[in-house]
């Protein structure tokens, strides 16, 4: 099996990058003497502006992928901080994990519409879980106990996602479980036909399918 990620250390021009997104929240060197780098206070006051509450604004849940290029506050209508739960793991799978923190989120957070969304050239598919089994076992000398999640088929992927959750027994809210899939390299946000819930809704309204919702910022 390839590996898909880079087993280097960060290059220069990574630390850079890096540098310029946290540098304005960081200081350097730490202050402490022990090699950590050291948060600034945050300023308060007046003018310091309100925390989001705790309940996501739209009611919305997103479960999807950890890839860095699937952006559902770009492609779900601009959101903003305080406006939806997101939950990612490697591929945007649904496990028992995921069904715990939508479980959670529809409880504590009272949201009731949740979006399944995958995307295409997901690394998922280019192994299986029998090929990062052996070579986790091979590199630790222990077989994981869990399975990756692997699939090839994209769009079936998020329909299995959607009917099991659809059918946990934990989530009360699942009229509104909706799937789809983002095209990384174009910028268009697809519904996964065949699940019943493809058009517009009013638990939907605000988000744009279909089009390019970034121009040429990919």
């Amino acid at each position: 099996m390839d590996d898909p990620v880079d087993s280097g250390k960060p290059s220069a021009s990574a630390a850079e990058r890096w540098w310029s997104k946290v540098g304005k929240v960081i200081t350097w060197p730490p202050s402490d003497g022990l090699g950590a780098p050291a948060l600034q206070t945050p300023a308060v006051g007046p003018a310091a502006p309100a925390a989001p509450s705790m309940v996501p604004t739209t009611g919305w849940a997103f479960v999807t992928c950890m890839d860095t290029r699937v952006d559902v506050a770009r492609l779900f209508g601009d959101l903003g901080p305080g406006d939806a739960h997101v939950i990612r793991n490697a591929g945007g799978i649904v496990t028992d994990d995921t069904i715990r923190s939508l479980a959670i989120s529809q409880r504590a957070g009272r949201t009731d519409a949740v979006f399944v969304v995958h995307h295409t050239d997901c690394a998922m598919t280019t192994f299986t879980d029998v090929e990062l089994a052996d070579r986790l076992e091979r590199e630790s000398g222990v077989r994981p106990t869990w399975v990756a999640g692997t699939f090839s088929n994209t769009e079936d992927d998020v329909r299995r996602s959607v009917e099991k959750l659809r059918a946990s027994p934990f989530l009360p809210h699942v009229e509104s479980v909706r799937g789809f899939v983002c095209d990384v390299h174009t910028g268009v946000l697809r519904e996964v036909e065949g699940l019943g819930t493809e058009g517009p809704s009013a638990s939907f309204a605000g988000a744009a399918t279909g089009q390019a919702m970034w121009g040429g910022w990919w």
